[in-house]
């Protein structure tokens, strides 16, 4: 058995059982060795940052990491923007590059690099194998390092000489540790907070978003009167009719400043201060009020779920109900496409049990209020703020949950710099039905020019800001791919379009023209 081998058997035996891969000449042993051992998927990506970012998609549904495959360190380079993504969303991934053999570096052949270096400030962890005895022990320890809370890019370097040499076989992975409990002491410390009377925010992120996270605390903020809100931006929300509805921090920095403008006390719950995504002239970073107190409940690689329990007994809350959502679907629009248009019309179509994918950006600020009491469903987010993780992500996502519709909220913009994605939904079957919002511009860098005070702004910068001249032709595109599409340019049209998306096996393409 080779170095490659005994890796793959790691994996499989440590739970890893999907490999997302753009392999090169350094990777063909861990390729070969793919084809011998049984219990692993292996997804191919024409560009690395959708197999990095596929992987993101497949952990956050599955609760459990995947592996990537990279090509050397240019292979790594362009799958940095989503493990940047993945790293702020604390997402478990096993994520392998290969390297030139360990002797041929000395000769500075044309593919070499520094890959640790580059990988360092995307991943938690980073490892370099030395040799093939060393192979398997090191993809153990990289799994048990991507599993440690609250999950972490772990990056595991292959020099090919420790492929394909002979190695010692399989190792065992080490023990992984739990999520840290929550002292007693900051327990009773949230609780004199919440007893006060005072005006206090309770904000969520991480697990506490999970259905038994959101009921605990929607039974603390019934209690206490404390309001619930949770991170502009998070991995996973369970949503919908028979959830604890929540609202987010909101995204622009006046609106986010006035909606907590009135609170004393912000117990964080796997959550960070409240800060702007920017930074803008005469605008605050901080969006708290100067004296807000900030109080960590549990951090991010604590028990988040066994905090909130702990101080519901603390506060007898158990005695309250939570304030779940009801079933209410709005009307399905007709008329002008719109963004409040498509924001109710999503909420009144969308399936049962669905996962939405949401990198809608401008166009999707309207979507989160009404489906809040949409059918249930799962919405994951884009937490790293690197654009082009959309399609990616829901290919991971539907492939890890494939008796679910998936739904991308996708921009156009975006979706340009991973739409090979398209291409592995279809290769792959996945159930995914893409809504794709053709505003023909990066229409959220028009506000932010005012934003950031850009004054005098002509032709050669607006032109920097427009995706049209020409036109793209996403239905064309998808179609080049292997997935069928139809462009909508009203919302009958639309609401036709949709539901036909959600209707058929596969993935489908809906674009839609604002």
């Amino acid at each position: 058995m080779n170095g490659a081998e005994s890796l793959v058997r790691t994996l499989v035996d440590g739970g890893v059982e999907v490999c997302f891969a753009n392999p090169g000449t350094s990777e063909m042993h861990f390729v070969a060795a793919l084809d011998r051992v049984d219990g692993m998927r292996c997804v191919l990506g024409l560009f690395e940052g959708v197999v990095t970012g596929a992987a993101d998609g497949y952990a956050r549904m599955a609760d459990k990491p995947a592996a990537t495959l990279l090509h050397l360190g240019p292979g790594l380079a362009n799958g940095l923007a989503n493990l940047h993504n993945a790293v702020k969303s604390s997402t478990p991934m096993v994520n392998i590059v290969g390297d030139h053999a360990s002797y041929h570096r000395a000769y500075d052949a044309p593919l070499t690099s520094d890959i640790e270096t580059a990988a360092k400030p995307f991943s938690g962890w980073v490892r370099t194998s030395p040799d093939a005895l060393s192979v398997a022990v090191d993809g153990a320890a990289a799994i048990a390092a991507a599993r440690t809370p609250p999950g972490r890019v772990a990056t595991l370097i292959l020099p090919a000489d420790t492929a394909w040499n002979e190695s010692a076989g399989p190792a065992v992975v080490p023990p992984v540790p739990g999520r840290a409990v929550v002292s007693g002491d900051t327990i009773d410390h949230a609780a004199r907070i919440l007893r006060s009377g005072e005006p206090t925010l309770i904000l969520l992120t991480g697990p506490a978003l999970r259905e038994r996270g959101l009921e605990l605390a929607g039974r603390i903020a019934t209690a206490t009167g404390a309001r619930l809100m949770a991170q502009t931006f998070n991995a996973r929300i369970e949503r919908g009719a028979g959830r604890v509805p929540i609202d987010r921090v909101p995204y622009l920095v006046d609106l986010a400043v006035a909606a907590l403008a009135g609170f004393r006390h912000v117990i964080l719950v796997g959550s960070k201060q409240p800060v702007a995504f920017f930074a803008y002239p005469d605008k605050p970073s901080v969006l708290t009020a100067p004296d807000a107190q900030m109080h960590v409940l549990a951090r991010p690689e604590e028990d988040l779920v066994g905090a909130l329990e702990a101080l519901a007994d603390a506060l007898g809350a158990g005695r309250h109900a939570a304030p779940v959502a009801g079933l209410a679907l709005p009307t399905p629009v007709t008329g002008t496409i719109t963004p409040e248009a498509l924001s109710l019309s999503i909420a009144a179509l969308l399936p049962e049990n669905a996962i939405v994918i949401d990198e809608a950006v401008s166009t999707g600020r309207a979507f989160f209020p009404p489906t809040r009491q949409a059918r249930p469903h799962t919405w994951l987010q884009n937490m790293g703020g690197s654009i082009g993780l959309g399609l990616p992500m829901g290919t991971g996502a539907a492939l890890a949950a494939p008796d679910r519709k998936t739904v991308c909220l996708q921009a156009d913009g975006s979706a340009m710099y991973t739409l090979q994605a398209l291409w592995t939904m279809a290769r792959e079957s996945l159930d995914v039905t893409i809504v794709l919002f053709a505003n023909r511009s990066y229409a959220i860098l028009l506000g932010e020019l005012a934003n950031v005070g850009a004054q005098n702004v002509g032709r050669k910068a607006l032109d920097m800001l427009d995706i049209g001249r020409p036109d793209l032709d996403w239905v064309s595109l998808a179609r080049g791919m292997g997935v069928p599409g139809v462009r909508v340019t009203d919302m009958a049209a639309f609401n036709r379009a949709f539901a036909e998306g959600l209707a058929t096996p596969g993935p489908y393409l809906v674009e839609a023209v604002l």
